[in-house]
């Protein structure tokens, strides 16, 4: 009996090929996301940083939930940024994220491949020598001049 007369979608290709879709049509049910190709089903994520963040055993995310779950798990780095630099006299001059999409070799669906954050912290060290060499170097100048002539 063919499924799709009765109203029920398949969930997978096999249910679909044995429903009667012909080939066309189970690609397009996986484009759409209708059903998930084994190579979406497969997919995993995990990080590979030594910060203490999400992912870091691998995890299966849907294609649709790739965006936000990426974007999400980058967002934790920024995050481990700002703390770091507040906890170390210092402050985070840049961050910025990178998305990495891909498409599905199997089904042509794009998705989010993954993430890379990058961050820079300057930190406010006092160095009394360094400061010292500052202001006897100001005290010196003003009064200098230079003879450009003869």
């Amino acid at each position: 009996m063919n499924i799709s007369g009765i109203g029920i979608k398949p969930d997978t290709v096999e249910q679909a090929k044995s429903a009667g879709y012909d080939r066309s049509q189970i690609k397009q049910m996986e484009r759409s996301g209708q059903i998930e190709c084994q190579t979406c089903k497969n997919r995993s994520y995990q990080d590979g940083s030594d910060e203490n963040v999400s992912f870091k055993s691998p995890s299966h995310i849907s294609p649709g939930a790739s965006a936000s779950a990426v974007m999400a798990h980058e967002q934790e780095h920024v995050s481990n940024a700002y703390k770091q630099a507040s906890q170390g006299n210092g402050e985070v001059i840049q961050a910025s994220v990178r998305i990495q999409t891909a498409s599905c070799p199997e089904c042509g669906r794009t998705y989010v491949a993954g993430g890379e954050t990058t961050t820079q912290i300057r930190y406010n060290e006092e160095n009394p020598y360094g400061q010292a060499f500052k202001t006897q170097d100001s005290a010196s100048v003003p009064g200098q001049t230079i003879n450009l002539g003869t």
